[in-house]
């Protein structure tokens, strides 16, 4: 992106003053267009004062912050009060902010973490404009000097400051003698000692200064001229509470002479309004929208003259971010507090919420030409911790039905961006990041490195001219990045340079040395780590060859330097300012090609003393040192003159202007008093030739605005005599990226003002192509004699998907054609791919994968495979696909296949899927095994709760929904430091201990752990009965564990009160299930001794007898509601009498006889057909509902029958029922079959 202009920026400067000395810190958050107009915040201390770009994380820092992709130019000046510390703000959400300081170089993308635009946070409008919100504290401190700088003294009579009006225009010049023409030379114009006005034909500045009256305590001001050559300048000035965290006051200025004069406007925006924040429509700078503070009132402001005047709103939710759209000057979209996005159709008149768990910053407007429809928005929603969905929709009629999930699964959080052509984003399985791009809104696919680049961590640099570059950690790398280079659809990537130097701001996120020169296509400059030195190196060919800056011959007092390569070189500071308000260390304008200023120093690696300013006028092929201090460089009248000012922390009253592209400055005074700069604002692409100094005299002062004009510098405009050509070259060559080119500049020293719309390049001539025109192809490697040769992992010879398609495919020849070169091939194509024939072949080399490279996806989920072949003729290669589950497909050919093959699991389990890949000359094939599940809900524990010791028990894990095989069930039995781990639901176990003893369950799927546990008590013996209930009871049996629990309990109560047993001899479990079922457990007394068994259970068997007396008289009952009574029943296993006991007959031998025969009859049909009698078996009546169910218990003998019940095919009712069969004492349920049995009375154990 170029040097920004500072036309649409929106600046917020904060100036802390001390009455002993200043503490300048600058904070600055800056919006990106071409990144979601996300703001980063800056913080430089008074020895740190560079201001870098900060990177966009695709997966971005949890400091990322979206203000106004079009915020104008705003600047807030903070005065602290009696040197205390303040506080960053934590109005508006910027608590969250990022801070960078320091020596922050390029800030780019974050795995992907994507950046903005050339890694530079600071982007363009629709009209090529930056745009920036700032906060500011001194904008000139001292960068690069590691020892304090004392603060100048200053008498209280030049502590003083300009009130009410504007002042009367004056000029300020000072002349001083030349020097040798072999060094800069510094001259001062006129002669201000003599106190008389310069002649009009001499160099000169007009200055006037205005004081905001009455503002002086508030310690925050926004500055903002409001569009491309119009006399509008707005300030809000604004009393910032830090103890509260809140504005309190807040005053609105406005000039319509370009800054000579200000006129209050509270009246009009309410005398009780509290603002907080200005925003500036990027396509029609004559909209503007305030922000009231929230704690005062939720409203915006709406002006459409320019801030004239306004109109007020009030919304339901506070505005964290602003996101305007790139053509449409009404549509806006808002970010607010708690997560939600809403957009506005009417410039904020109305809002709509579009949609909620919206990450920060990962919202976009639609791209223009890319996008079908304009109100289209691509966000990222956060679904959970780590996860989110990248969500397309219209910003009026988000509806679920209209959703478009374009990316096929979840993406890691912070990682989705859409920037040019291009969206990003990341997935990270088991500890490795993946990332997946989409090229002109087509399908996403992989990211393609070298296969063994192996990288920990990527992040986008630039997307320029249709091409990817990336910095790109290597599994061997530590705190240093290689410059990768991708093709246009930004899938595959070849290596650039190594070891770029890097570092990390405050907040974490990276800071590449990497800057890309405006205006002369393909060179950049980059610092690299050489042999333990951080060295600064160029390109002229987009990185395919990269070489040391030569440093100058000599220094700036004309002393000569004896700089030879490779040995000492000249080495630059590539950080980007943040602030649009300084300059930065570096700084190029695509305006005047060739032309480069930055801070640096000589000698055999980059430092951060013995610092000076530096300059090309060549395109870097020589440089010439200017200054030996830091200063602020800018580009004023389209790049035909250069202001300087020094970088101090102490206040200044003068600047530097060059002419003649450095080799002389002259220095003008731009205040009387010298000024505490906070910032400067221009306009540099209008025709006005006016600049405001912005600042303070004292902490105890107003705000000062000086404007300058300095259309004084300037006798005419230029004429066709006023330029010279010069060419393009490197060391010497004169093609540069496959052409001669030649450029026209302004003589220097011509006092003309240029024209906006000269052209610059003069002419070009294409060249013919050399190996330097071409970067190494995907899979081949720059060899030290310049040549492309295969990797020794890639084979040059698998063409199967360059066969895909036709007869013939191009074949590389190790070469990829430069973007954006313009050479030619004579004669035979050395480097072009060549077309050749496709070959039959057999299949070799097919691979079988997911989209996303997992090995499991859930139910009813769509799962992509992706098949890829290494080597065999494609064309003629049919595919089938065996999908595991009884699904098969075939494709003609291989070509068919490469958006992937789509299908839809519906049950879970382990499916081997299978791909065979055959033609005539032979075939291949590959194998995955895919693990399909569902998310589990609930897991039941089904077990005994009685248990004989010493005999095995059944125990059964009940998930539901159900698995087959995709689950680990973990069992822990008593205090067990060990589980033991089964692939099934079920475990058989001894238990050797007496008394109870608990059993858990945990069942591990994939992240999720469920567990369940029961207590088992084990003993020698024991004796049960099955117990029935009323029918009510069936009505009010909501079959959930703990009323299961409560109705045992009240059942053994009523037990115990009846029969006189202690109740810590008696268990009652209910069974899962409709009717009502239970079993009574009756146990031996504590007391009994191991060789009084027999007495023992002659004991049980007496209580046994009770009980059955008990239950079959209905003497056991509870209350279940008020009149509803319920009677507890022995289960009835013996058929009714066929005959009525109580009638009396005389009898007769024949009817004796025929009773005999029929109660015969009745006893062989029981046994033939027992199966088929529906008052004794249990039968399934409705898969759907819940089965009756009857569970008896099993004898102490060998030779009595094990218990098996039904399976019940409902997912809830496996929950809650039986399923193995109880052996040797337990109690089982089996899954498989239904089983009936007939149940005794009592079973005796």
């Amino acid at each position: 992106m170029g040097l920004w202009s500072f036309w649409s920026l929106s600046l917020f400067a904060c100036v802390f003053l001390n009455p002993f000395h200043s503490k300048f810190v600058a904070q600055a958050e800056i919006s990106s267009l071409k990144t979601n107009d996300r703001f980063y915040r800056l913080e430089v201390n008074q020895l740190e004062a560079l201001v870098t770009r900060e990177s966009t994380e695709v997966k971005v820092d949890s400091s990322t912050k979206v203000l106004s992709a079009f915020q104008s130019r705003e600047v807030v000046a903070l005065k602290a009060n009696d040197g205390k510390q303040v506080e960053k703000e934590k109005q508006r959400g910027l608590e969250n902010e990022a801070l960078i300081g320091n020596k922050t170089a390029l800030n780019c993308l974050t795995s992907p973490t994507i950046p903005g635009k050339k890694c530079n946070n600071i982007s363009e409008d629709n009209q090529g404009r930056p745009t920036a919100n700032i906060v500011i504290e001194n904008s000139f401190p001292d960068t690069r000097k590691r020892v304090k700088r004392g603060l100048s003294t200053y008498a209280e009579n030049m502590d003083r400051s300009i009130h009410g009006e504007a002042q009367s225009t004056e000029r300020f010049v000072e002349t001083v003698q030349g020097v040798s023409s072999s060094r800069p030379e510094y001259r001062r114009t006129g002669d201000e000692g003599k106190g008389s006005n310069p002649r009009q034909s001499e160099p000169h500045l007009d200055t006037s200064t205005f004081a905001l009256s009455g503002d002086s305590a508030h310690n925050q001001a926004m500055v903002h001229w409001s569009g491309h050559n119009s006399s509008v300048i707005l300030i809000l000035t604004k009393l910032y509470d830090f103890n509260l965290g809140a504005v309190t006051e807040s005053s609105l200025w406005r000039s319509s002479d370009y800054g000579s004069t200000y006129s209050k406007l509270n009246d009009k925006v309410g005398s009780r309004t509290v603002l907080s924040y200005l925003y500036v429509c990027p396509t029609n700078k004559q909209k503007i929208m305030m922000l009231s503070d929230p704690e005062v009132e939720s409203a915006v402001l709406i002006s459409s003259d320019e801030g004239a005047s306004f109109e007020k709103y009030p919304i339901n939710f506070n505005i964290l971010s602003l996101l305007f759209h790139p053509a449409q000057e009404n549509w806006i979209l808002a970010y607010s507090h708690d997560g939600k996005l809403y957009s506005s159709m009417d410039f904020g008149r109305k809002w709509q919420l579009v949609h909620d768990n919206v990450m920060p910053g990962r919202f976009y407007w639609a791209v223009m030409g890319l996008d079908r429809e304009s109100d289209v928005v691509h966000i990222e929603t956060r679904i959970a911790k780590g996860r989110a969905q990248y969500v397309k929709c219209r910003a009026q009629r988000c509806t679920e039905g209209s959703k478009l999930y374009l990316f096929p699964g979840y993406v890691d959080t912070n990682s989705m961006v859409v920037q040019d052509e291009y969206v990003f984003t990341q997935v990270t399985k088991s500890g490795r990041a993946s990332y997946f791009v989409s090229y002109m809104r087509e399908s996403f696919k992989r990211m393609k490195l070298p296969k063994y680049c192996l990288p920990k961590d990527m992040h986008i640099i630039s997307t320029d001219e249709k091409q990817v570059f990336a910095a790109v950690q290597e599994w061997n790398q530590n705190n240093t990045y290689s410059l990768y280079i991708s093709d246009s659809p930004g899938v595959y990537f070849t290596i650039s340079l190594e070891n770029l130097r890097t570092s990390r701001g405050p907040a974490g996120n990276l800071l590449v040395d990497f800057y890309k020169v405006e205006g002369i296509n393909g060179m950049y400059l980059a610092n690299k780590l050489l042999d333990s030195h951080v060295k600064t190196f160029i390109t002229y060919n987009k990185g395919q060859t990269w070489a040391l800056l030569p440093a100058p011959a000599a220094d700036v007092a004309g002393n000569n330097l004896h700089c030879i390569l490779p040995f000492c070189s000249l080495h630059l500071h590539l950080e980007m300012s943040e602030n649009p308000y300084t300059s930065g260390p570096i700084t190029s304008k695509k305006s005047v090609p060739g032309i480069i200023v930055a801070t640096g120093n000589i000698g055999t690696e980059l430092s951060s003393t013995n610092l000076g300013m530096f300059i090309t006028s060549d395109a870097g092929n020589s440089w010439r040192q200017v200054f030996d201090e830091e200063h602020n460089v800018w580009f004023l009248d389209n790049g035909g003159a250069l202001l300087a000012v020094l970088h101090s922390p102490t206040p200044i009253r003068h600047l530097w202007i060059s002419l003649d592209e450095g080799k002389k400055w002259d220095r003008h005074s731009f205040s009387l008093a010298p000024l505490y700069v906070d910032g400067v604002l221009m306009e540099p692409e209008s025709d006005n030739h006016i600049i405001t100094f912005f600042g303070h005299f004292s902490h105890r002062s107003e705000w000062q605005l000086i404007k300058i004009d300095y259309k004084g510098l300037f006798s005419r405009r230029c004429m066709d005599g006023d330029y010279q050509t010069w060419q393009l070259h490197n060391k010497g060559e004169l093609c540069v990226m496959g052409e001669k080119q030649i450029y026209m500049k302004r003589r220097p020293g011509n006092r003309c003002m240029l024209a906006q719309d000269y052209s610059r390049i003069y002419s070009s001539e294409p060249c013919l192509c050399t190996a330097y025109d071409f970067e190494c192809d995907y899979g081949w490697e720059r060899q030290t004699n310049g040549k492309c040769s295969p990797a020794f992992w890639f084979n040059p010879n698998g063409v199967a998907k360059s066969c895909s398609t036709s007869q013939s495919f191009l074949n590389s020849t190790g070469y990829r054609k430069v973007l954006s070169n313009n050479c030619k091939e004579a004669g035979r194509n050395v480097y072009s791919p060549k077309r050749q024939a496709c070959r039959p072949r057999p299949p070799r080399g097919l691979r079988l994968s997911t989209s996303h490279g997992e090995l499991s996806s859930t139910v009813g989920s769509n799962v992509t495979f992706m098949l890829y072949l290494d080597d065999g003729d494609s064309l003629r290669t049919s595919i089938q696909l065996d999908f595991g589950d009884g699904i098969k497909i075939i494709y003609s050919n291989l070509s068919r296949t490469d958006d992937g093959i789509s299908h839809i699991y519906r049950a879970t389990g382990i499916y081997r899927v299978t791909a065979m890949a055959e033609n005539s000359q032979g075939s291949d094939s590959s194998i995955l095994f895919l693990h399909i599940t569902s998310p589990v809900e609930r897991v039941y524990l089904s077990a005994p709760i009685v248990a004989i010791r010493g005999k095995e028990v059944n125990l059964t894990a009940v998930v539901w929904p159900s698995h087959t095989r995709t689950l680990t069930f973990f069992w822990w039995f008593h205090n067990s430091s060990e589980p033991i781990i089964t692939l099934e639901g079920s475990v058989s176990y001894t238990f050797q201990k007496g008394g109870n003893n608990k059993v858990t369950v945990q069942i591990a799927s994939g992240s999720i752990i469920l567990q369940d546990s029961k207590v088992l008590t084990v003993k020698e013996f024991f004796r049960s009965l099955l117990l029935s209930f009323s029918p009510a009871l069936d009505e009010h049996n909501p079959d959930i564990p703990e009323w299961r629990e409560d109705i045992g309990r009240v059942v053994r109560t009523a037990l115990s009160k009846v029969s006189g047993v202690s109740e810590d001899q008696l268990l009652v479990s209910l069974y899962p299930g409709l009717p009502s079922t239970a079993e009574l457990f009756i146990l031996p007394d504590e007391y009994t001794s191991t060789e009084n068994r027999k007495g023992g259970e002659e004991a049980l068997d007496r209580i046994s007898d009770i009980f059955v007396t008990a239950l079959n008289q209905g003497l056991i009952q509870f209350e279940l509601k008020a009149d509803i009574r319920i009677v507890v029943y022995m289960t009835q296993q013996t058929l009714a009498p066929l005959v009525d006991s109580n009638s009396i007959h005389s009898g007769s031998a024949m009817l004796l006889l025929l009773t005999v025969v029929l109660v015969g009859l009745g006893a062989f049909f029981i046994y033939k057909f027992k199966r088929k009698i529906p008052w004794i078996h249990v039968q399934t009546e409705d898969s759907r509902e819940k089965d009756p169910e009857v569970i008896s218990t099993v004898g102490q003998n060998d030779n009595m029958s094990k218990v098996k019940l039904s399976e019940f095919p409902s997912p809830k009712e496996l929950m809650e029922k039986e399923l193995e069969a109880r052996s040797s004492g337990g109690i089982g349920r089996n899954m498989e079959r239904i089983v009936t049995r007939e149940f005794p009375n009592c079973t005796n154990v």
